[in-house]
């Protein structure tokens, strides 16, 4: 899209045709809800995978945790770990998959973006969405059937109060009539990504969104989602999936289908992720969770032999204040 042309983080990830690889905190192999997430030991191999050309690191949000959900989602919030991130890197994205619009103000959400987005040096791509876990809507007293609605005036509310300076909104959960929402990201606007449907139409999230973040399917069934999306778009707007993998030392290991994920050695992953960028992926973040193997070992098997089959784009670096 030519107003990210500039965009540090959108352009590292994403080029019409081509596939880059990333990954999706935490960087540790776990079973179970909860992650140890050591904080030293996160920004190490986030490090590592930028030196070794990972396109992105990705956090998730999960407001609350349900306990009948099976997992925590994101144990820190996700504005405040990027953001934390983005101080022990200098060139890789930084992204979210995704941000529960329905459950956070969209005055909260525009200024927490856009001063990461600020900060990180133009790395952040915003993944949204209306939110999956069945405690929260109550919790929060949100009305659930409300979500799709609500997750339109977030995006709409935030890119108005992006590119405009004294704002006027006014919507079910906003009345701005004075005073601003500041900073301003530099470009106007921040890439945003819808998460699945959203409970919209595939037509809306073409027209609203910079890109589409997706659930993983059979080639196929990618393919030919990626054609209807591509046919509604006039410009180049990515298309992005996760992939949980277990990877085994065997290079050549056949693969072999798992509960969240599957086990394969490098090659059949190597041939697996080219099928997906002939199909239309533009980036798929990879997770860690349920490797037998450690993080650390996995990450610079994939740095040594997978990723430099799928590089970055434009590659420009950024330092954090003075580090």
């Amino acid at each position: 899209m030519a107003k990210f042309q500039e965009h540090k983080g959108f352009k590292r990830m994403f080029k019409e045709d081509k596939l880059t690889l990333g990954l999706g905190f935490p960087l540790e192999a776990y079973t179970g809800s909860f992650p140890e997430m050591d904080l030293n030991e996160q920004m190490k191999l986030a490090k590592e995978a930028e030196d070794y050309g990972f396109a992105a690191l990705t956090v998730r949000d999960a407001p609350l945790y349900d306990p009948n959900f099976g997992d925590v989602g994101g144990l820190y919030d996700p504005f405040m770990f990027l953001t934390y991130a983005a101080a022990h890197t200098k060139s890789i994205a930084l992204t979210t998959g995704s941000i529960v619009t329905t459950l956070r103000h969209p005055f909260h959400t525009a200024k927490s973006a856009a001063t990461l987005d600020s900060i990180s040096g133009q790395r952040f791509i915003m993944g949204v969405a209306t939110g999956d876990r069945q405690i929260e809507f109550p919790a929060f007293k949100v009305d659930r059937d409300n979500k799709g609605e609500l997750f339109r005036e977030s995006l709409d509310v935030m890119k108005q109060l992006w590119a405009e300076e004294f704002s006027v909104t006014q919507t079910e959960r906003t009345n701005l009539t004075e005073g601003d929402v500041v900073p301003k990201p530099d470009f106007g606007t921040i890439p945003v990504f819808g998460t699945g449907y959203s409970s919209q139409t595939i037509e809306w999230l073409a027209e609203h969104t910079d890109g589409w973040m997706f659930y993983p399917q059979k080639l196929e069934g990618q393919k030919a989602l990626i054609n209807k999306w591509r046919g509604l778009t006039e410009e180049f707007k990515p298309f992005t999936q996760p992939l949980m993998i277990d990877l085994s030392e065997r290079a050549n290991e056949a693969p072999k289908t798992l509960d969240i994920s599957f086990r394969a050695g490098r090659n059949f992953l190597v041939d697996y992720l080219n099928a997906y960028q002939e199909a239309g992926v533009n980036h798929i973040s990879i997770g860690l969770k349920g490797s037998r193997r450690p993080a650390a070992e996995v990450i610079q098997e994939l740095g040594e032999f997978v990723v430099p089959k799928f590089p970055v784009h434009r590659e420009q670096k950024f330092t954090f204040f003075n580090q």
